[in-house]
């Protein structure tokens, strides 16, 4: 019997009409293809940036978040795995903005620049390879429920150390550690999971700078930045967790134990809202933190 393939659904058709920016130009997306050998797909060499945009009903606008930092921590990533990015932190904002006017998105919208080795050759090296670049996007609305809050467990796969992989490097082959993590969480009913670390080797967040710069200027409160015990989380009064994707997402879960009343914390509900806020351009002190597409 002869499979037939699935027809291409509404979604399929449009990214594939979507712009994006590959091997030095903007071009259709469906123009934008990799070999089967590219060096990245098989060793994981490659490094990554998640930037979030809002749409503004207000404004009626598209608002990039952050742009300059988040090249800025990019261009980190690649001289750690060994890259040259071809364009500068203002070339690179000036590409996004010209991608998200040309596909014209009235929502929220996820942007994803990738740094890779595309030479197709077999062998596991960094030197003597080909630097690539590429950005897309697509409409992307919240990643976990920043709402109701989220159910967590604590995994049984480590952090990578800092020492094994560059965890500080947002790495395209690191990602499996999380990976497995989340299918874990996931097959055990839960909603996400929680990483333990070796020391604090995580990879500097641009999220989680933002929200100490909130927590101490805008609500007067002490920030410490220390080693939390897996116990802890358990008698924590509130936990949330903080990220691009995961934007600002309360816990009211951890390993089956309810955290503080099983809703989400009045800080966290504050900080929360401090943060969309300044995303939907609805607070004018931080309006240079935002692109205006």
């Amino acid at each position: 019997m002869t499979e037939t393939a699935a027809a291409p659904t509404t979604s399929d058709l449009a990214r594939e009409q979507s712009w994006v920016y590959f091997e030095g130009s903007i071009r259709r997306y469906a123009e934008a293809r990799l070999g089967i050998m590219t060096h990245a797909l098989h060793y994981g060499t490659g490094c990554f940036e998640g930037i979030r945009a809002y749409w503004s009903e207000e404004r009626g606008r598209l608002l990039a978040f952050r742009l300059a930092e988040h090249y800025d921590r990019l261009g980190n990533s690649t001289r750690i795995l060994r890259m040259q990015l071809p364009l500068s932190t203002e070339e690179m904002c000036s590409v996004t903005a010209e991608l998200l006017r040309r596909n014209g998105y009235r929502e929220d919208v996820y942007i994803r620049p990738l740094c890779y080795k595309a030479s197709e050759e077999i062998g596991v090296r960094l030197h003597g390879l080909r630097d690539a670049f590429a950005i897309y996007t697509a409409p992307f609305g919240s990643y976990v429920d920043v709402d109701s809050g989220i159910r967590c467990m604590v995994s049984s796969w480590r952090r990578v150390d800092d020492n094994a992989a560059p965890a500080r490097s947002k790495c395209t082959g690191i990602y499996i550690n999380s990976a497995l993590a989340k299918t874990e969480a996931m097959e055990n009913g839960f909603d996400e999971a929680i990483m333990l670390t070796h020391d604090g080797h995580v990879c500097e967040g641009s999220a989680e700078n933002i929200l100490i710069h909130l927590v101490t200027e805008e609500m007067g409160l002490e920030v410490v930045q220390r080693q939390i015990d897996r116990s802890e989380l358990y008698v924590a009064d509130e936990v949330f967790l903080c990220g691009t994707g995961a934007q600002v997402s309360p816990v009211v879960e951890i390993d089956r134990r309810r955290i503080g009343d099983g809703e989400p914390g009045p800080l966290t509900l504050r900080l929360q809202r401090m943060y969309f806020d300044i995303c939907k351009g609805r607070n004018d002190k931080y309006r240079d933190w935002l692109t205006v597409v």
